[in-house]
């Protein structure tokens, strides 16, 4: 028995240790939108309505947002999001992480309303040191509005990977060596948004919000990131130092595997309808130097 009982104890220092050492790097937050996040704008229309879910509205005469009270440098960041069903076109829900000041990073998701039975328009947008420009769009080959959703942000020093129920849509490589900036300096809070953005979201602003279909509402649950929580200049990850954040997480050193690739690449040959990447007309000087990296 005593030795049991040693062995147990040993275990329990064992565990303590660990769960010291854990948190002392990235940090794990689940759905408390109560704690996690504050509704910014929107005069009540932004709604938490229980610890593990929060809904935005838009009206004609205001949307609504709100963002995390916790910054973040670097992170594997979950959201389920439930998008306005019916005729939602005119309308935008964003949902991002963005640094602030004039020379801003930003990670984007913004899903673009259509007219009832025409797809959505999932656009993504990577912004760094102030510039963006690199979009791309996909349709999805779900119904987004009839259930919850997964859209996922794995932000690690070297690459950006978006995901959709754990399915990669887009990679964005760190390309510093070819002088390509990528956000690894400034934290991010996570940001949401339900807009009316009839002036071009649907068809270049053919198609205008209607307004009799009003209050338009997406639906917020089950948010979690496994992240490097800065707070007052310091990082839960070593104090930021990319050196040793490769033992803060697996996530920190994540790569898309043989699978993933393979994912990946069917989302792009089925569901991709844009990338600058291969817009000529847009640039016909070239491409960005980033497209050319494999």
């Amino acid at each position: 028995m005593a030795s049991s009982s040693s062995s147990t104890v040993a275990l329990s220092v064992f565990l303590l240790h660990l769960i010291i050492f854990l948190g002392s790097t990235s940090i794990v937050v689940f759905a408390d939108f109560y704690n996690e996040f504050d509704i910014t704008w929107g005069d009540g229309r932004g709604k938490i309505l229980s610890g593990d879910q929060l809904t935005l509205s838009l009206d004609k005469s205001s949307g609504s947002g709100f963002e995390s009270r916790n910054e973040y440098l670097f992170g594997k960041i979950d959201m389920q999001l439930k998008l306005v069903p019916g005729n939602s076109a005119g309308t935008v829900t964003a949902y991002y992480l963005s640094s602030k000041g004039s020379n801003w990073d930003e990670i984007d998701f913004e899903f673009l309303g259509n007219l009832s039975g025409d797809p959505y328009i999932l656009h993504t947008n990577v912004f760094s040191q102030g510039k963006g420009n690199r979009e791309q769009q996909f349709y999805l080959w779900f119904d987004p509005t009839s259930d919850f959703h997964t859209y996922s942000i794995l932000w690690n020093p070297q690459r950006i990977i978006f995901s959709v129920d754990g399915t990669p849509i887009r990679e964005f490589k760190n390309a510093e060596s070819i002088g390509v900036p990528f956000p690894k300096a400034q934290p991010m809070r996570i940001h949401s948004s339900l807009w009316n953005a009839d002036d071009w979201a649907t068809r270049g602003g053919l198609v205008k919000t209607d307004w009799s279909q009003a209050p338009f509402t997406a639906s917020y649950r089950n948010f979690k990131a496994d992240a490097c929580v800065v707070s007052s200049g310091k990082s839960s990850c070593n104090n930021g130092s990319t050196t040793s954040l490769s033992s803060s997480g697996n996530w920190l050193s994540e790569e898309l595997d043989n699978t993933k690739q393979e994912r990946l690449r069917w989302v792009q040959k089925n569901y991709m309808i844009y990338n600058y990447c291969s817009d000529s007309k847009r640039f016909p000087q070239g491409f960005p130097p980033e497209c050319k990296t494999p």
